[in-house]
């Protein structure tokens, strides 16, 4: 393969994640508009985010084992059919339930096409330092991605309608369509089965732990609802572990987690979207509702984080060189607490610049050095046979991530709003608590780093020295 087609596939492969990450954003600064229109509370408008993100992440796991069964570039190409008729499907919605089931729609279908972009990834660059560039891209693209959908998503409201948001997936879908048979090669296909039950307990598990902590921001905590959901998730999630390990051919290998490195990379992954995808959709509510900015205006306001996190990119190959992943890691959620802390002491008073602007530019310096390296040891020393688990599973920590994290800081929200009497200052009191929320989060992140990815680094490194004064 020559350095065109595999700069092409790069850009095709970063496309379809660009377009998957933008659609969990790019309606969050539209959310105003879209409670006023199909008549939504701020606790239900968590579902326009939610229902997407849990059957993105739900769904991973099935969607990876199903590429490895039948085919990477094939399930790729059916995953973006699916998601382009979504997209259209969701722009046309009428009504709140036909939004939502298209957003879940939008979600399975990332989940079918997102493991195989990964996995072809993998593939089409073998080589330890043009793959390290390749993975530097595609996780730039993965980490900003948020921030350029609410840039985006404000755009689009402003000038024409969050519909649009949506539609803009279609051409996009129709491109990469015309555009994998030319340049992309098909994996070789394998017998197997599907794991369904395993699929469907980590569904019912995660979307259950989701609607619990979501009815306990508008129901309160003392709702059998809320009880029962958070149970039935607990069970759920214990069933697919039984049954992945005793399964013949299990969607999640739970040898993938026998590495200290990818358990820890997983984890730390995990918090780390907890703690930093509810900031942005906090951050836009006080602009809009606070700093009385429009939709495009408070997308505008993001970009200082959006362009400094793109811009590490070209310093993250150099940085993990010199001092390894884990180290950048350290330093990275350091800066990310740091700024992210800063940024929880919002107060109706708050001017941006001082209270915006520039945490958000500590926010995305530590945020550019943060998800190449989780992403490159969430895939280190996989075999070939589990490149599409492993790759799913990635995606998996990040997306439930995102959707537990903003579950939990929306319950946090709402029962720090409900103690006082509705104001501008109350409101903003909440997102600053919301927000030391999201700091706890990187925080716990931080820990997984130290606790289980420093000392197999320097395990790692002591090893390789070792070998090196051997030879």
């Amino acid at each position: 393969m020559n350095e065109h087609s595999k700069r092409i596939i790069l850009a095709m492969i970063v496309t379809c994640q660009l377009m998957m990450v933008l659609d969990a954003s790019v309606l969050v600064t539209a959310i105003p508009e879209i409670g006023r229109t199909l008549h939504l509370s701020t606790a239900a408008l968590t579902w326009v985010q939610n229902a997407y993100i849990l059957a993105f992440g739900g769904f991973l796991l099935i969607g990876a084992r199903a590429g490895d069964i039948l085919g990477r570039r094939k399930t790729f190409s059916v995953g973006i059919t699916l998601f382009s008729v979504a997209s259209m499907l969701a722009g046309m919605a009428p009504s709140a339930t036909l939004l939502l089931v298209a957003r879940a729609m939008q979600g399975i279908a990332a989940a079918i096409a997102t493991p195989s972009a990964l996995a072809l990834l993998s593939v089409s660059f073998s080589e330890a330092r043009e793959r390290s560039k390749a993975i530097a891209v595609y996780s730039a693209v993965a980490g900003a991605g948020g921030s350029v959908g609410l840039i985006v998503g404000g755009l689009l409201t402003d000038l024409i309608s969050w519909r649009a948001g949506m539609f803009l997936n279609v051409p996009i879908g129709i491109a990469l369509l015309l555009m994998v048979p030319r340049y992309m090669q098909e994996t070789e296909s394998k017998s197997g089965r599907l794991d369904i039950m395993g699929a469907m307990t980590s569904v019912i598990g995660m979307t259950a732990l989701a609607f619990g902590f979501v009815e306990a921001a508008s129901a309160g905590w003392g709702t059998p609802e809320v009880w029962g959901s958070l149970a039935l998730g607990s069970i759920s999630l214990a069933a697919f572990v039984w049954i992945e390990a005793r399964v013949k051919e299990p969607i999640t290998p739970l040898r993938l987690f026998a590495s200290r490195t990818r358990s820890g990379a997983y984890l730390g992954r995990l918090l780390l979207l907890c703690g930093n995808y509810p900031i942005f959709f906090f951050v836009p509510q006080f602009l809009q509702n606070v700093l009385h900015f429009n939709s495009l205006e408070a997308g505008l306001a993001i970009m200082p984080f959006t362009v400094i996190q793109f811009g590490m990119m070209y310093a993250m190959p150099s940085l993990v060189t010199r001092f390894g992943n884990a180290k950048v890691l350290i330093i990275g959620l350091l800066i990310a607490i740091t700024g992210t802390s800063w940024l929880s002491m919002l107060s109706a008073d708050s001017s941006y610049f001082t209270h915006l602007f520039l945490p958000l530019i500590v926010m995305g310096c530590g945020a550019g050095m943060i998800f190449q390296p989780f992403t490159t040891l969430g895939l280190s020393d996989v075999e070939a046979k589990d490149a599409g688990a492993a790759s799913g599973l990635v995606n998996v920590a990040h997306q439930t991530g995102a959707s537990l994290g903003l579950a939990v800081l929306i319950a946090v929200f709402e029962a720090v709003n409900r103690q006082a009497v509705p104001s501008t200052t109350s409101f903003t009191h909440a997102i600053s608590v919301s927000i030391m929320g999201s700091a706890v989060f990187l925080t716990a992140s931080l820990l997984a780093v130290l606790i289980l990815l420093l000392p197999a680094d320097r395990a790692q490194r002591t090893a390789a020295a070792a070998l090196r004064k051997v030879s």
